[in-house]
């Protein structure tokens, strides 16, 4: 078999949507003639823990871990968190505003740690698998991202030894819906973007979730781009429970921050209460994963909140589950100007779900797109 070496943050027991991509293709590569190494992290900054998901790991998988020093220690010290708190992604708060020392630790990030939190990870890696792969030859390396870190590891590696290498964006770099809030001096964007021309100059194969972020890599340099777009792995959804629920409910699953809070949607449900008799005793609107802040203001101002139940967390295989449920699955959108390349991995276990999607976005995106051609 060939061998392909994947480097990637994200690897269980982290939870969350950053970990689903490359531990299904790899649960899937070795049909393929493909053997797969991991190298991660030791000890990763985790925005959930998921121990369900060791199951999806091939037997006998070789899995390189080398310690990580990250900032976050520091970070939750200096804004006063608890340092158990996990770091949640995406600008998601629980707090109305962010204080001062939220403030200056995102102007820290942004300007300090470039590309991301991870930068400390990048000098060491590139020496470690130098040697690892001196020793022991693979045929192409895969970077993942974000976090992008992970693609300057790739790149010293590629500079080092010459080998094939495949750059994969779950998101964007430069063009995320959260750039312009990581108060960037001018200094800090040119050297972000120039980081990002040179992984896609460099890399000999790009990959992408969505049309739309293949045109803009193909923009900013990127020589060879494919879409491979997410999608759900059939063993997640046997044995998942069908049955409706008693209410009328509609469900979202994952991470909902600020720029995906729909107000005309709660304006139109609080309306539509209002009208029809009984509806108030018969609607729910379920979330299963971390939100913003924003989204309760909005809940309470709209008089909804006494039909909402809102689950931090869930186990995936738990997650679908739960939603399966509910009789309209929620697709809340960023309202951002990169939001027609925005495909959320959720969008592919709804499709396996079989139920009415309701989505909110552009009707010209590529998550539309996708929703259309499924019908």
């Amino acid at each position: 078999m060939k061998k392909i070496l994947i480097i990637t943050y994200y690897w269980p027991p982290s939870g969350g949507a950053g970990v689903q991509r490359w531990l299904k293709f790899v649960k899937y590569l070795r049909l393929s003639g493909w053997e797969s190494v991991i190298y991660t992290p030791e000890n990763p900054e985790a925005p959930a823990l998921d121990e369900t998901l060791n199951s999806d790991i091939p037997s006998n998988l070789e899995v390189l871990k080398t310690s990580i020093w990250e900032p976050y220690s520091l970070y939750k010290y200096f804004v006063g968190k608890n340092p158990n708190e996990k770091i949640k992604a995406g600008f998601l708060s629980n707090k109305k505003r962010p204080e001062l020392l939220e403030k200056i630790s995102v102007w820290i990030r942004g300007n300090l740690f470039i590309p991301d939190a991870r930068k400390y990870y990048i000098r060491p890696s590139v020496r470690y698998l130098t040697e690892y792969l001196e020793a022991n030859p693979v045929d192409a390396i895969v970077s993942t991202g974000p976090p992008h870190s992970m693609h300057l590891i790739a790149m010293g590696i590629k500079r080092k030894l010459n080998i094939k290498w495949l750059a994969d964006f779950r998101d964007p770099w430069t063009n995320i819906d959260f750039y312009d809030k990581l108060l960037l001096t001018k200094w800090a964007d040119k050297k972000n973007k120039r980081y990002e021309r040179a992984v896609l100059e460099k890399a000999d194969k790009v990959t992408t979730i969505s049309w739309k972020m293949a045109e803009e890599f193909k923009i900013l340099g990127a020589k060879d781009v494919t879409v491979i777009t997410n999608g759900y792995d059939p063993d997640d959804f046997i044995d998942i429970n069908q049955q409706f629920s008693e209410q009328f409910e509609f469900c979202h699953i994952g991470a909902l921050n600020q720029d995906r809070n729909p107000e005309k949607l709660w304006e139109m449900f609080e309306e539509l209460c209002n009208k029809v008799d009984g509806l108030r005793e018969d609607l729910k609107i379920t979330f299963i994963g971390f939100t913003d802040f924003s989204l309760h203001e909005s809940l309470v101002r709209h008089k909804l909140e006494d039909m909402v139940e809102m689950i931090d967390y869930m186990p995936h295989k738990e997650m679908i589950d739960r939603a399966s449920t509910a009789g309209v699955l929620l697709l809340l959108l960023n309202n951002t100007q990169n939001v027609t390349g925005i495909v959320p991995g959720k969008l592919f276990d709804y499709l396996a779900l079989k139920k009415p999607i309701l989505c909110i976005g552009p009707e010209n995106g590529d998550a539309a797109r996708i929703i259309r051609e499924t019908r």
